[in-house]
């Protein structure tokens, strides 16, 4: 415990109970830190951050004025930034002929361009201050492809040679700029299609480590990734279990294993 005592951290992306945005906030508080949690939903930030004697805001990611509004907010209210953290995301899910211009659209403004606005508002301020830790949310499918996902996987790789960009560029100032990559996680996002029969079956048999990872695991990651310990900058943090060593199943293999599922019933 207290590992970031007295650090002040932001995480974007907080607003829907159970996620990745929630576990690490919960977290960074329970090791001292002093956490704004952002997001698009009031109501539950606002529960959260009474809950770890935090601070909410409301923040569209896809507005550039809403992102730098957020971090003159957290040095108002705390007077710096150490930890900064986008978990903002839309696990689109379209076949490649048939993705239309609003949903590239729509993914390219909340996963690409979002993403290069919170670089440029938190790196930028943490190395007027004299450093600090962004970390940003990613995923294995850039690496261990999935089908039907490559909007989301094209706006997540081109978010990852971003990152690498300000890592290089601002570690002479002591920021550190940093990315998890989480395979299938047991979220509010994937809630509904994890409890379909058979469906979590056919990842599960691609896990080295022989399951699907949690929220804590990612919370877990960005622990270490923003405390003083981590010597590590412009970095893909694999959070996978070991996914990214073979692949995610094809969607034959689903298909087949939600029909044995369903036979089995």
């Amino acid at each position: 415990m207290g590992r970031l005592n007295g650090k002040v951290a932001v995480v974007l992306g907080a607003a829907s109970p159970g996620n990745m945005g929630q576990a690490m906030a919960r977290r960074f508080a329970a090791e001292g830190a002093r956490v704004l949690v952002a997001g698009r939903h009031s109501s539950e930030l606002n529960k959260l951050a009474a809950e770890i004697g935090g601070t909410a805001a409301l923040c569209d990611i896809t507005a550039k004025a809403q992102v730098e509004a957020l971090a003159n907010l957290a040095v108002a209210t705390y007077g710096r930034i150490d930890i900064a953290v986008n978990c903002a995301g839309w696990g689109l899910i379209a076949k490649l002929l048939d993705t239309t211009e609003e949903e590239l659209d729509r993914i390219t403004a909340l996963q690409f361009k979002g993403p290069y606005f919170f670089f440029q508002a938190f790196v930028g301020r943490m190395a007027q201050s004299g450093g600090g830790s962004v970390i940003t949310m990613t995923s294995a499918s850039t690496k261990a492809l999935l089908w039907h996902h490559a909007a989301y996987i094209g706006t997540k790789s081109g978010t990852d040679a971003v990152m690498r960009c300000f890592a290089n560029e601002f570690g002479v100032k002591g920021v550190r700029v940093n990315a998890i990559a989480a395979g299938f996680t047991e979220t509010p996002m994937t809630e509904a299609v994890a409890r379909m029969p058979g469906l979590a079956d056919a990842f599960v048999k691609e896990y080295p480590m022989g399951r699907l990872g949690t929220v804590d695991d990612v919370a877990n990651a960005a622990l270490w990734l923003a405390s003083d310990e981590c010597f590590v900058t412009g970095e893909v943090l694999q959070v996978n279990g070991g996914l990214t060593l073979r692949r995610n199943p094809s969607t034959r293999e689903i298909n087949a294993s939600m029909a044995a599922a369903r036979a089995a019933t």
